[in-house]
C-alpha cells in the first residue's frame, strides 16, 4: 500500500519545525485541496498525508506555510518575507510506493528530496 509522508527541519535552529502548517493539493485539470496538517514536536505530521484508496498516480503539491511558522517562533524577518508559502510539486508514479518529501528550511532558503 502506497503512502506519502513528510517532515520539516529548521536548519537555522538545528531542530524539527513544530507547528508548521502543510497543505496537500492534487494538480490536474483542476487544482483540488486534499488535506491540511500541522507538524508535531518531531517536525512530522501524525500519520501519512496520503494513503490507501486515496493514494493514486498523479501530480501533487505540498504547500509549506513557512512564513507563519517563522513569525510564530520569533524569527527576525524582512517585510515582505523572502519565503512565505513554499510549494513543492511532485509526481507519484508508483501506486504502491512510499513517497517521503521532506523540507529543510531556513528563513532564506530551503531544500527537498525524495526520502525513504
Amino acid at each position: 500500500m502506497g503512502r506519502l509522508t513528510t517532515h520539516v527541519l529548521d536548519t537555522a535552529l538545528g531542530k524539527p519545525a513544530q507547528g508548521l502548517t502543510i497543505e496537500l493539493w492534487s494538480i490536474g485539470t483542476e487544482t483540488v485541496h486534499v488535506s491540511t496538517h500541522v507538524t508535531n514536536s518531531d517536525g512530522r505530521v501524525d500519520g501519512p498525508i496520503l494513503q490507501g484508496e486515496a493514494f493514486k498516480r498523479g501530480t501533487y503539491e505540498l504547500r509549506f506555510h513557512a512564513g507563519d511558522y517563522l513569525k510564530a517562533i520569533g524569527q527576525a524577518l524582512p517585510d515582505p518575507l523572502f519565503l512565505d508559502i513554499i510549494p513543492i510539486r511532485f509526481g507519484i508514479a508508483e501506486e504502491g510506493g512510499h513517497y517521503h518529501v521532506p523540507l529543510l528550511l531556513s528563513p532564506f532558503g530551503y531544500s527537498t528530496y525524495r526520502g525513504s
